[in-house]
């Protein structure tokens, strides 16, 4: 009982499916080492031409040639069979063929006496024509087509793959189809590097028959005159013409799926079976039928000529031409009354068809770059920049204290091969170019001599530098330059920018994400503030406020406990954001002047102190006196470059009141200023002037 279950079990069909391969391949292995009946011999030699002509026929019906990606191991196999089938007919002509024309077979009989009329020399001439053409017009065509789609293939994977991440980056395709698209790209590359080698297998099949002609034929004149006494003149009429049918079985199949080979691997481009693709791009322009009518009409005129045939051909080609013309006008008419019609209901249809689908969400960070510069961000390549762009925004978030948006990196065939381009909100805020394998040589001021090579500026902290070759790297360092790598240049760059606007990365999802995240420690903290004392708009603003001066927002703790703290007097961004900056006083000298020392700092002359106080208790923020404010600029412009030339950080100190006010209006002016209120300065650390910026003449 469990025998018949287990039978059962073995005969389903995908068992069945599973076995079939290895059996045939036993199969056809056998045929190398065991002797087979003529019957035999028939019933595979047909199988084989069946097989070639199927190939063939499916390799035409292909839409494209990734349908047909099992063609590198039909070639194997199919090649495997007609060698077998050589050496297995090969064995029965010599041990049988002394017997009569039948003796391998009737199909090799057919072959070497129907198709050649018995005729040994016509034989060997259509056997050789045969084979030079497998072997040196086909083949050999199939195969270099073969090695450099497979060359090409490779080189354009980068471009493809990055295309890939451009659509879903786009949010034209999602996740599931860009899987697919990665996925076929590989197998395309596959499949072509696949059939690279595969057509040496065709190629080796035709030097193979020739050597198996030479061989059974030397064979047969040994076997029939020394073993069975047959003439010299019998054993060549026997055993070659046994020798030729045997090679004409094979090569024939061995031609066609040459063709085959060749059909599959010469498609270009477009989808649709090579019949169709034929007929619509040769037979469709009755212009160049009609002109080929003409021509061979002119010569079929010529005395000498085959008057009838070429008249026939030129008629059938004039006929063809007219009914192509016909079908055109036709479809022009139909087209042109199809436009009507939609010309007449064009507003409601595209009233219809438009969707919010169509509104494509712009990118918050968004990195282009040039097709030079695609190997650096190809995830295939494993590219450098992605890496850094990695280990950048990890980098960020321990730093200033939230997780920045994605950088979406796409290619841009409008930008010139070696720029990039970053963008905020699909708004340019940087760019650059860069040169892979080429090194940035960085004067930071104090180089001691030049070096050859293409002049620029650092795209991050525009100083003097030049692009240099790998070998001038020593010498660089040698004379004081800062050398770094492409891929650094733009990450370097990207971080600069991605620094100077975080307050503009920081969105309502980012503080919700960041609130999120704290919850997950300390819940209660957050319960209490959001949404019950403050919203997360005003929370943002805070942030944002002390992101704009450069203050990280990592002790969040402390930030959300002062909010709390103050939130049921003020719902005022900008008081919330003074209270904050007081409670992280000492976060923010810290990275001012780092450690316990004496804080050297630039103040107000009271006069002008007094003035601004002025200004700001009549209840005018931000309206000062154009003449004063001038002076205000140039004055404090030119003291906070004093402090930077002795190496102090360029810190102005003012009164609570003036704070925002006057940090708001020297910040575009003196993006290095820092301002910062009496009261956020800590009791423990003591204070110098060391400049002052006084009251304008007049």
């Amino acid at each position: 009982m469990f025998e018949s279950l287990n039978l059962r079990a073995l005969a389903t069909p995908t068992n069945l499916r599973l076995l079939g391969a290895p059996i045939f391949i036993i199969m056809v292995l056998s045929m190398m080492v065991l002797p087979l009946p003529p019957f035999a011999l028939d019933l595979f030699f047909t199988f084989n031409i069946s097989m070639a002509v199927m190939v063939m026929l499916v390799a035409m019906y292909t839409r494209r040639p990734l349908d047909f990606s099992v063609f590198p191991t039909v070639l194997l196999v199919t090649t495997l069979l007609r060698l077998a089938l050589n050496v297995a007919s090969t064995r029965i002509v010599l041990l049988e063929g002394h017997t009569g024309p039948d003796a391998a077979g009737k199909v090799i009989e057919a072959f070497g006496h129907f198709l050649v009329g018995g005729n040994t020399t016509i034989g060997l001439v259509v056997f050789g024509i045969l084979v030079l053409i497998n072997f040196v017009v086909i083949t050999k065509g199939a195969g270099r087509i073969a090695e450099v789609s497979a060359r090409f293939t490779l080189d354009a994977m980068p471009g493809k793959q990055m295309a890939i991440d451009a659509d879903l980056n786009a949010g034209l395709i999602d996740e599931a189809e860009a899987k697919r698209r990665r996925k076929e790209v590989s197998q395309e590359s596959d499949f072509y590097g696949a059939m690279d080698g595969a057509s040496k297998f065709v190629r080796g099949d035709a030097i193979a028959g020739i050597l198996i002609l030479l061989i059974n034929i030397i064979g047969g004149l040994i076997v029939g005159t020394a073993q069975h006494s047959m003439e010299f003149g019998q054993a060549i009429e026997t055993y070659v013409l046994l020798t030729i049918g045997d090679g004409l079985v094979a090569q024939i199949p061995a031609l066609i799926i040459s063709v085959a080979a060749g059909i599959v691997i010469s498609r270009v481009g477009d989808e649709g079976d090579v019949g169709g693709l034929v007929i619509n791009q040769v037979f469709s322009n009755p212009q160049v039928i009609m002109l080929t009518a003409g021509i061979i009409g002119v010569l079929g005129l010529i005395p000498g000529m085959p008057n009838f045939v070429f008249i026939l051909i030129a008629g059938s080609l004039g006929a063809l031409a007219y009914y192509k013309r016909k079908q055109i006008v036709a479809a022009d008419l139909a087209a042109a009354a199809a436009e009507g019609t939609a010309t007449r209901t064009q507003a409601p249809v595209e009233a219809v068809e438009a969707s919010w689908d169509d509104v494509v969400p712009v990118d918050v960070l968004g990195l282009e770059v040039g097709y030079r510069l695609i190997p650096m961000v190809d995830r295939a390549q494993d590219g450098e920049l992605l890496k850094r762009i990695r280990g950048l925004r990890k980098k960020f978030a321990q730093d200033v204290g939230f997780l920045p948006a994605t950088v979406h990196i796409r290619d841009n065939l409008e930008l010139r091969p070696n720029a990039y381009r970053i963008a905020l909100k699909g708004v340019e805020i940087g760019a650059g170019e860069a040169y892979p394998g080429q090194f940035l040589a960085i004067n930071p001021g104090r180089v001691s001599g030049t070096l050859p090579g293409r002049e620029t500026r650092d795209p991050a902290f525009d100083l003097p530098a030049v692009w240099i070759d790998a070998n001038q790297r020593e010498q660089a360092h040698a004379l004081g330059f800062t050398v770094v790598d492409a891929s650094t240049v733009i990450a370097t760059h990207l971080n600069h920018l991605i620094l100077n606007h975080a307050a503009e990365l920081l969105g309502r999802q980012e503080t919700q994400a960041l609130l999120d995240h704290i919850a997950k420690d300390a819940p209660k903290l957050i319960e209490d503030l959001v949404p019950g004392q403050l919203p997360v708009a005003t929370v943002q603003r805070v942030l944002q406020h002390l992101l704009e001066e450069g203050i990280n927002i990592r002790d969040m703790r402390t930030i959300i406990e002062t909010l709390a703290e103050h939130a049921a007097r003020t719902q005022e961004p900008v008081d919330l954001t003074s209270r904050v900056r007081q409670a992280l006083s000492r976060s923010i000298m810290q990275g001012l002047f780092p450690g316990n020392g004496e804080m050297q700092v630039i103040a107000l002359d009271p006069t002008l102190e007094r003035v601004l106080m002025q200004a700001v208790s009549s209840g005018g923020e931000g309206a000062i006196e154009p003449g004063l404010a001038d002076g205000l600029l140039r004055q404090t412009a030119m003291v906070a470059q004093r402090q930077e030339d002795i190496g102090l950080p360029p810190v102005l100190i003012v009164p609570p009141q003036l704070r925002w006010l006057l940090s708001r209006f020297l910040r575009r002016a003196v993006p290095s200023l820092k301002v910062i209120a009496n009261s956020e300065v800590p009791e423990s650390r003591t204070i110098r002037v060391s400049a002052m910026v006084g009251a304008p003449a007049g």
